[in-house]
């Protein structure tokens, strides 16, 4: 299969005017994404997901330092000018954000934000690009979606909004579909139908998505394959349910030792430190290992 995105040793460090050195938050990252799946990212908040979904979109800060490959469509991403950028990004590339609420223009009809999303993009006239979001709308599961094209964001519920906003990152058919914490704002039975609907969507436009989570459930769900960081690095990659059956890394055991599903109520969890030491993990790991070798 080839590779919608290719990352290799991918780096991001942030300068700060109250620091000598730039701070680091994402460090060499390699991987690669193939046509057609779902690769979701898991991590606990600050991992470094987001910073690296935003490094693929360009859409990190200007204090941001970048470094090694990122490749869309065999496009080197890093370091093309701005409005190239903004070519790439709702054509090639679109993401879906974490709070929809705040992805939607509030005094702009619904419909007409979709509709600018095409024209931006292509030159198709006001009636054109009006069929084609109402078409998307319908599609992303809007009831009488003729008849709300009008309407503005706050007439919509929170899962609507987001579905809406999924309209518009497919307008214009993207290769790639960037999907940063998009069920994280809504209750689980709207999460559940906005996971089935990206699945779906996959499944019928062919869409290489990039799923950004700290849900273990949401990558469980719908990934193909799923990486796992922790402190800016990516230290796992797998099949999901390879990762799930048979974790190579201390950390990823860790981790789905703390998941409470599935645990009986009043059972104490395990917990992770606050400031855990990969290569201090590693080390434990192994002695923990050989003494229990010792001990049988």
């Amino acid at each position: 299969m080839s590779a919608v995105l290719s990352m290799r040793n991918v780096g991001v460090s942030f300068r700060t005017a109250d620091a000598a050195q730039p701070a680091p938050a994402v460090d060499g990252v390699s991987l690669d994404i193939h046509r057609g799946e779902i690769f979701g990212i898991v991590g606990e908040s600050g991992s470094g997901k987001s910073t690296l979904a935003n490094a693929v979109m360009g859409l990190l800060p200007p204090n941001a330092l970048v470094s090694g490959s990122i490749r869309v469509n065999d496009r080197e991403v890093v370091g093309l000018s701005d409005d190239a950028l903004r070519s790439m990004r709702g054509d090639e590339v679109s993401m879906i954000f974490q709070d929809p609420t705040a992805s939607l223009d509030p005094t702009w009809p619904v419909g007409d934000q979709i509709a600018e999303t095409i024209r931006a993009h292509y030159p198709v006239n006001a009636r054109d690009a009006k069929a084609r979001a109402i078409a998307l709308m319908g599609e992303v599961g809007i009831a009488d979606a003729a008849a709300r094209y009008g309407d503005v964001p706050h007439r919509f519920s929170g899962g609507q909004r987001q579905r809406i906003v999924i309209a518009a990152a497919l307008a214009n058919n993207p290769q790639l579909l960037v999907a940063d914490e998009p069920t994280t704002a809504l209750d689980v039975t709207i999460q559940a139908q906005v996971l089935q609907l990206i699945d779906r969507l996959r499944r019928d436009h062919g869409t290489t998505v990039l799923l950004i989570t700290h849900d273990l459930g949401v990558v469980s769900m719908v990934s193909d394959r799923v990486g796992v960081m922790y402190g800016g690095r990516l230290l796992e990659t797998a099949a999901t349910r390879e990762l799930f059956a048979n974790p190579s890394h201390p950390y990823t055991r860790a981790l789905l030792a703390a998941n409470p599903a599935g645990a009986p109520r009043g059972t104490r969890l395990p917990v992770i430190p606050a400031a855990w030491n990969i290569e201090s993990l590693r080390e434990a790991e192994l002695l923990r290992a050989a003494a229990g070798a010792v001990n049988d």
